[in-house]
């Protein structure tokens, strides 16, 4: 995921972080979208202090309590948010996808007041088959690469 300001290129990691992958990320990449655990957390916050570089995150919610999805669960979020906060790192929004059998806007505009109530103003959500709603709910951030580049296999 690339933005060009002026420019500068701005590259944001938007996939699932597994630990073993945060020291190559943080030399790449200068957003992190999907932060969910206390083990990913503080392995950023480390690497981040031996790489001198602060890199952006969004805490990834579980927004609609699916036991599927091992992200954060919103009500973890205050403890969770303190906790990275105190790990220094720059939590900048919010990220969720939202269940597929559902209509997205109601968890959309769930995600957008919780980032409110944090006094963060990014949000991370809508994909390529939702996007447009996401936009309208308040996204600062969405996700389309399957319409730019095809469905995955």
């Amino acid at each position: 995921y690339i933005i060009s300001q002026n420019t500068a290129l701005i590259l944001h990691f938007i996939w699932k972080l597994q630990t073993y992958k945060v020291i190559l990320s943080l030399k790449i990449f200068d957003y992190i979208h999907s932060v969910y655990n206390e083990k990913l957390a503080p392995k950023i916050s480390d690497e981040q202090f031996k790489q001198h570089k602060k890199i952006k995150i969004f805490i990834q919610v579980n927004i609609a309590g699916e036991v599927q999805k091992s992200v954060i669960d919103k009500d973890s979020l205050k403890d969770f948010y303190s906790f990275c906060i105190n790990l220094n790192l720059d939590v900048v929004g919010l990220m969720c996808i939202p269940p597929l059998k559902e209509a997205a806007s109601p968890h959309f505009w769930f995600l957008k007041k919780l980032t409110e109530d944090y006094g963060m103003e990014a949000t991370s959500m809508g994909m390529s088959n939702d996007f447009e709603v996401a936009i309208e709910m308040g996204a600062t951030h969405v996700r389309v690469g399957s319409a730019l580049f095809g469905s995955r296999i």
